[in-house]
């Protein structure tokens, strides 16, 4: 499989500066699911905001430490509950005495399809959720944090997750993992909702950015252009949904290994789930119907 981002090499625990105030240090968990590993940002330069402080991880911790030496972190903030972002937020919060900000705790922010699918037992599918994830305070969509010399609003951007917020820096958007530039992301019911994704991306297509600096992957340079070309293709991959399902009713397990023709085997799961987001979305559109109640083995059928 061709490398998306050839170029995006940065050194796993080095404070890497993208701009003034703003700097990156990349995890040491490189994944199919999360490309060289997860980005975690550090806004500021004598009070810090601390987004997205990734996995559990001992080396990542002290390497964020070491970045902040000498200065004080007025706020650690979540994009969302997945395995690779949140979990070092607690630790974190604990060695430097600052809050942690998020939406809500892992279940926050779900549709009422999503809240029953996980009650009939789907579970999560790919990423991991980190279940034990509470923030100190919830922010709402448009709720601002305030720094020395910075401002973050808080977005409201479910889609990927839903809790996810993205957070605005004037024109600069740290928008998580609901837009990257090395990937398409993951909707994968019940924590993914496609009605929500493809919402949140024409929300931020209403607004003027310079940059999206995204959970993986390099910095979005082109940002309407990569929204544009998300938009596209989920449009894209529902055609394709549609298209198969005139063959007769199937599973979405039967449509992704048609759909999905050359996807690597260890990533069909996940594009399984893909196309299960497209399946309840056109359900809500009353464009295919379920021939029984919804769940990953249900038969569907065009209306």
């Amino acid at each position: 499989m061709q490398d998306p981002q050839p170029d995006f090499r940065p050194e796993p625990g080095s404070a890497e500066i993208l701009a003034p105030g703003l700097r990156r240090i990349l995890a040491p968990n490189p994944s199919p699911m999360t490309f060289r590993g997860t980005n975690t940002y550090l806004l500021g330069d004598t009070d810090l905001a601390i987004i997205d402080p990734g996995p559990s991880d001992q080396q990542h911790l002290e390497a964020i430490l070491e970045a902040v030496t000498g200065a004080q972190v007025s706020a650690i903030l979540v994009t969302h509950a997945h395995v690779d972002h949140s979990p070092l937020a607690r630790p974190l919060a604990h060695a430097v005495n600052a809050p942690v900000y998020a939406f809500s705790d892992a279940k926050g922010g779900r549709s009422a399809v999503m809240r029953d699918l996980a009650k009939s037992g789907l579970l999560d599918g790919g990423e991991g959720v980190d279940e034990e994830f509470h923030p100190d305070i919830c922010l709402a969509d448009g709720d601002a944090v305030h720094g020395i010399d910075w401002t973050l609003r808080a977005i409201h951007t479910p889609g990927h997750f839903g809790n996810h917020l993205s957070f605005a820096w004037d024109d600069v958007l740290f928008c998580g993992d609901l837009v990257m530039g090395w990937s398409s992301s993951l909707v994968s019911p019940p924590d993914g909702d496609l009605t929500d994704f493809m919402a949140s991306c024409r929300r931020l297509q209403t607004e003027t950015w310079s940059v999206f600096h995204a959970g993986h992957g390099a910095p979005i340079t082109a940002p309407h252009a990569r929204l544009e070309w998300l938009i596209a293709h989920r449009l894209s991959r529902e055609a394709a949904v549609l298209d198969a399902l005139k063959d007769g009713p199937a599973t979405c397990a039967a449509l992704a290994a048609r759909i999905y023709s050359d996807t690597p085997a260890a990533l069909l799961p996940a594009a399984t789930r893909n196309v299960l987001a497209h399946l309840i979305d056109l359900h809500g559109k009353n464009t295919v119907a379920p021939t029984g109640a919804l769940s990953a083995q249900t038969v569907f059928a065009l209306t």
